[in-house]
This record gives structure tokens, sequence and C-alpha cells, in this order.
């Protein structure tokens, strides 16, 4: 396997094999052998962090895949800001009408305190969430709106959404075993370097490039970049605590440069054990209360949420006839969904396929014609014969993977 880049050119020799790590259920947990794994099967070339201000002690970008590994921070509070920038079209009121549309979905009438509908906000735009946590049975995630909020409490079995502004409130339970909190969506900069560190492989160049502060503390840089051309991808970068070894800060920029796609970092942060009034919550006098009784769309009897797909192959189950193509930072799902004619478009398409045609690029292959849709970061055609192809690719590998597909 490829090894580590570093434009550093002074070397300490390799560093030494990872140990495996201890698997940890806690949500708000690295889950450590995917990244222990990760740092074992790439090259131990050294890339230090030796410039930059703070001057922190000299590391491998093995070793700090390690640390982070290795991090065991269990509890935890502080302020989190969440800037996401797909570069998605101004579809008017159709964002919010898909909101409610996810709201009514999350249980009988809808609610507004649904964290179906509302975390969807962290789609677009900046955002400051207040989070904390102690433990696997106990965490709080707060979006701080206008004279408003929204809470998103796990504590023990129990998780209650309470929205101030509408004064209501949802409530579910979860299995005591945890392994329906690795549902919920990612709050923190740790949460989206799990994912990230998961596609560290041949195809990725990995170094250690410098040092920052990051709310407060001192950090190493860890940057992941795509080996591949083709990739949206430009780099991802990661602050890592150096004393804690846990990521507080995550940048994503994408290869036709620009500001950052998705931007989380603490703003404060501190590591000593919450209150534990901190995930009390009893539904105030007058709020209108709505129970996950297993009943809304997507849900189990059981009350539990649908679970996502952790492996291509769950995937494909859960999504007849899907196929990935390519490998790494370049592949490409691809799937049939048996509709003729694809979407409409041009002037046979009326009014919507004037519409879809705004919004994408009608594109040309030996596959036949087909429309692209795309954000900063993702892009998808869609064939005239019903085939999807999507991936965080440019349009032109798109095109390639289709014309290979015919």
């Amino acid at each position: 396997m490829a090894p580590y880049e570093s434009d550093d050119t002074t070397t300490v020799g390799a560093a030494d094999e990872p140990r495996p790590a201890r698997r940890r259920a806690a949500r708000y947990v690295v889950p450590v052998t995917v990244m222990g794994v990760a740092a074992a099967t790439i090259g131990l070339v050294p890339a230090l962090a030796d410039s930059g201000d703070p001057d922190l002690p000299e590391i491998t970008a093995a070793q700090l895949i390690e640390k982070i590994a290795k991090s065991d921070v269990e509890r935890l509070s502080g302020t989190v800001k969440i800037t996401t920038d797909l570069g998605l079209p101004d579809l008017g009121g159709l964002e919010s009408g898909l909101a409610s549309g996810a709201m009514e979905r999350g249980g009988e009438g809808g609610s507004s305190a649904d964290p179906t509908a509302k975390l969807t906000e962290l789609a677009s735009g900046t955002h400051t969430l207040r989070v904390a946590a102690d433990g696997p049975d106990r965490q709080k995630v707060s979006l701080l709106e206008n004279a408003a909020e929204y809470s998103l409490i796990h504590d023990g079995k129990d998780v209650w959404g309470y929205d101030s502004a509408s004064n209501e409130v949802y409530h579910s339970t979860v299995d005591p075993s945890g392994e329906d909190r690795e549902q919920q969506p990612p709050a923190t900069p740790k949460d989206f370097a799990e994912e990230a560190l998961k596609s560290v492989d041949d195809t990725t160049s990995v170094t250690v490039d410098g040092a920052a502060q990051v709310a407060g503390r001192d950090a190493y840089k860890l940057v992941v970049k795509p080996r591949q051309s083709g990739s949206t991808v430009g780099a991802i970068s990661i602050a890592v605590d150096h004393r804690t070894g846990m990521p507080l800060k995550f940048t994503l920029t994408p290869a036709s440069g620009g500001s950052a796609v998705v931007d989380v970092g603490f703003t404060k942060v501190s590591f000593d054990k919450p209150d534990a009034s901190t995930f009390a919550f009893t539904p105030p006098k007058g709020a209108k209360v709505t129970e996950d009784d297993g009943r809304a769309e997507g849900r189990e009897h059981s009350g539990k949420p649908e679970k996502a797909p952790k492996s291509e192959e769950d995937l494909a189950k859960g999504l007849d006839g899907l196929k990935m193509l390519g490998e790494g930072w370049n592949s490409i799902a691809t799937f049939d969904t048996g509709g003729q004619g694809g979407l409409p478009t041009g002037e046979a398409g009326g009014d919507l396929g004037g519409f879809l045609d705004s919004l994408g690029d009608r594109v040309k292959g030996d596959f036949g014609t087909g429309t692209v849709f795309s954000t900063r970061l993702v892009n998808a055609l869609i064939t005239e014969d019903g085939k999807v192809y999507v991936g965080a690719v440019t349009k032109d590998a798109l095109v390639k993977a289709a014309d290979a597909g015919k």
C-alpha cells in the first residue's frame, strides 16, 4: 500500500504498529476498530507535525490516527458551530415542504419536535449547537435559534425532542444495547471524522500539516486527500486535540475550490463531567406530547428508528439492483428505477420539464442521453432509460460510468 505523503523532508523513523483497539458502543466514542485498522493497513512513512503555533511534539500521521482511535472521551460539554454549503439551488418553498412532509411522517399528526424533521435544518446554512455527553447513556444536542431552541435529549432508554418555539415534545425509546444510538445524525467534529477516516486506504493521501488552536486547545492538523482524479472532494482537514486525541474541528473543501462544503468545530469545549441536570427532562406544562408508537412511516412497531444500512451489501438489499462501481473516493452507486423515459425534461416535459432543465445539465454519451444534477460535493446522472448514477465524483466520471455500463 502507498505510504503517507508529506512535504516535510525531516524523518524520525516509522511509527510502531498500532495495537488492536477495543470497540465501544457509546455514540460519543470513536469506533476505534475502524480507525485502528486504517492506521495499521496504510504505510507508516513519517509525516511530521513540527511546525506552526502552538509548538507541539513531533508526530507521524499513523501515530495521530492511532491517537484518535485510542481516544476514550466519554464526557464533554461545549458549543459547536456547523456550516454546510452544498451549493443546492434555491427551491423556494419546496425545501420547507419537504421538511413538513418529514414532520408529518415523524408521528401521527406530525410534530415540530420530531428530530426527523428538525435536524434536516443542519443540511444548509450556519447553525450553533450546544452539546453534552456523559457516557453511553446520556447525550444532549441543542440547536440554538432566534429566540428559540430545539433540544434532543437521550437519557437512558428515553429520547426526548423539545421545540420551544411551538412548545411541542416528541418522545421515543431506544434499545438499551445502544444499537439505535448509532443511527443518530452527526453533530460534532468527531462524528464527521469517524466517517471520513473509514475512507482511508491506498487511494488516499494522509499527512499531518502543523498545529493549530481550536476552542483554546492545542491541536494537530490531519489532512486527508484523494489520490485519484475525478473526485469532487478536495481535502478533509481534522484538528485533533493533542491531549485527548478527540477531533475538535472537521473541514471538507471541494476540489472546485472556494468555501468549505462542511465546516464543523468546537468554539468552546470542556471535558469535565456535565451536571446530571443537563440530561433531565420533563415536558413543560401545556406542551403537546407526541409519542412514537411505531405507526410512523419508516419505523418499526417497537418504536425504534429504521436502521441505516451499514454496508454496500445492506444498501443493495434495501434498494433492489443497486451496484457499486469503482473504488475509494471515485465509487459510484448505480441502480435502475425501472422508469423508461427518465425524467420529464425539455418542451415535452411541460412546466416540470423546464424546471428540471433549470436545475440539471443535459448530457449525451454511448449510454444515450440524461440529466446531471450537481451540488458542490455529490452529483447524480439520471439517464433516459431510468438508470441512476450518483457519487462524490465529477460529471465526466458519471458519464464514463454510464458509458461503461451500456
